[in-house]
Formats: structure tokens, sequence, C-alpha cells
């Protein structure tokens, strides 16, 4: 069996790879996030690995950056929560390198009891990504209502005395001529 955590980021990934047994084949091995690198990974793997079924891949939740090689390998995806806990409990240091999060994320991935790998189907991939949307629109709706606010404010200085919400829609209508 062999144990691969890939660290992921934008442009590149670094992998840490290590066999059931506990021997180390990369703890330094960095891919980039394009099809070249997946096959590099993908050589390493086949030249250590006779049976796909014996390959284990974990990383940890990122937004869009492992979608590319979600699609590639299957993989099993760690909630950061539980990599940051399980990295404080192993250790009293507060390193963090992508190095030393791929090892831990393979220390994990190998002491994780999960036998079948997670995937993350289309539809989640898609609700997160519009939930993420919602997000940044709300953030922008919140930021139109403070200008709104201090625009009202100046024009208008008594008018938050004379109706119940500046945010109403008669506040909206108001023109000035």
């Amino acid at each position: 069996m062999i144990y691969i955590e890939i660290d992921i980021a934008k442009d590149k990934h670094d992998c840490y790879i290590i066999t059931s047994d506990g021997i180390l084949i990369s703890d330094n091995l960095r891919i980039t996030n394009t099809l070249e690198g997946f096959n590099t990974l993908y050589s390493i793997i086949s030249s250590n690995c006779q049976d796909a079924n014996d390959v284990r891949i974990g990383l940890e939740s990122t937004e869009h950056s492992g979608i590319n090689l979600e699609s590639f390998f299957p993989v099993m995806v760690f909630n950061l929560l539980a990599i940051t806990s399980f990295r404080k409990s192993q250790t009293l240091r507060k390193t963090k390198t992508d190095k030393v999060d791929a090892k831990f994320i393979t220390t994990l991935l190998f002491n994780s009891e999960q036998a079948t790998t997670a995937l993350v189907s289309d539809q989640i991939r898609e609700f997160k990504s519009l939930t993420r949307h919602r997000c940044r629109l709300i953030g922008q709706c919140t930021k139109l209502k403070v200008s709104v606010s201090h625009l009202l404010t100046i024009l208008f200085p008594k008018l938050g005395t004379l109706i119940w919400s500046i945010h109403q829609k008669s506040s909206y209508a108001i023109r000035v001529s």
C-alpha cells in the first residue's frame, strides 16, 4: 500500500509519499498543476505499485485549486480543521509549511480507518461554488448599504429620526433635484 499526501497550491503541489511499511519514497516531490505534473506523479505511483487499489491519496479541502487533481486521481479530502487539530496533537512546534502539512496529512491518511476513497461529486462542488458566490454578493450588498446610509445621512441629516429605517423602499426612492 502506498500513501500519498498532496498539499494543494495554485500552481504547484507538494507530495509526501510513504509505503504502508513506513518506507519513505519521497518527502519533497513537487509537481505542477498541469497534466505534465500529474503524469509525473502517475509514473512514480506505477513504478512503486502494481495495483491501483493499493494507493491512497489524501489532500486537504481547498476551494478550487485541487479540482484538476481530483478529476485525475481518486482522492480522500480531509477537513482543514481536522488536519490542524491532528498537527497540534502531534507536535508542540508551530511550524506550518507545505512540507510539514504534507507529512502530517500522510500520517493522518496512514492512520485513517477509512478504507474507501471519498469522491466529491460535481453537484457538491457546484453547490460550494454557488455558496461562495452568495457570500460575496452579500458582502457587496452590505458595502452598498453602508454607502447609501452614509450618503443619506449627509444629504438628509434628520431623515433617520423621521422614518423607521433608512433602508426602506421609500428612502431609496428619494431623489434630489
